[in-house]
């Protein structure tokens, strides 16, 4: 199975044509309030509609300007990825020349050589990963896990709430403040591959530790005492993050 990853580049304004009658009623509205729901309903008559009736022999997801269409075989995308340019330029838009490309889905049963084996998607980066079936066995998947740019932008948040200095608050306070962000992330990132979310769990029972070593000095002096410390505290309550409901708790290192 190929794929084609896209994304919508639009052009400049261009002169009004009897095919074009709402072009500039769209271009004044850029950067407004409406202009992603005119810019959805465009994309919805202009390219959803389109593909439904053209090309019907492949399926198609699209979330705003970024797009997913799978094809059989790769002389299938070529033909598709020709007629959606075309189509594109139809309607006064382009494909995105970076961020358009041939992606082969490459697994346990589709072994072929490809320049192109990954893409991101919604946060997700879709690629061959290692799985184990229901007898044990491991095998390799091309599955969906939390991309990195994504984690990298939690983690950057996490790092930026700076739990490790507010000593003057109880565990329950910040599992109030924090659990409900935690959460979903999990419930969202953690949906496939949630072992890819570990980077993320460790850095926040890191800063929890530094927490705990910061409020109660003289019961968890040092890193190991605190961490088991946290440890015990996640075991008698484990609700009050989704981690450690999750098992992630903390363990000395």
């Amino acid at each position: 199975m190929l794929l084609i990853t896209t994304q919508v580049k639009y052009r400049g304004p261009r002169p009004p044509t009897p095919h074009y009658p709402l072009k500039f009623e769209i271009t004044f509205c850029v950067r407004g309030v409406v202009s992603p729901l005119l810019a959805n309903l465009f994309l919805h008559y202009a390219l959803d509609a389109w593909m439904r009736r053209e090309l019907r022999s492949v399926r198609f997801c699209r979330y705003a300007d970024d797009g997913v269409i799978h094809c059989k075989s790769e002389v299938q995308a070529r033909l598709v990825l020709r007629k959606l340019g075309v189509r594109l330029r139809e309607c006064g838009l382009e494909l995105h020349p970076e961020k358009t490309r041939i992606v082969y889905c490459q697994d346990v049963n589709r072994r072929a050589v490809h320049p192109t084996i990954h893409f991101t998607f919604l946060g997700y980066t879709f690629r061959p990963r290692k799985a184990v079936d229901k007898y044990g066995r491991v095998y390799v998947n091309f599955s969906p896990g939390v991309s990195r740019e994504a984690l990298r932008t939690m983690r950057q948040t996490v790092r930026g709430w700076h739990i490790q200095l507010m000593c003057d608050k109880e565990l329950s306070d910040l599992s109030n403040r924090f659990g409900p962000v935690l959460r979903g992330w999990a419930n969202y990132y953690g949906r496939f591959y949630p072992t890819a979310l570990k980077p993320l769990w460790r850095q926040v029972n890191d800063y929890l530790v530094r927490w705990m070593q910061r409020k109660y000095k003289a019961r968890a002096r040092g890193i190991t005492r605190a961490a088991r410390a946290l440890g015990r505290l996640a075991e008698s309550a484990p609700n009050s993050f989704v981690h450690w409901e999750r098992g992630f708790i903390p363990v000395a290192r």
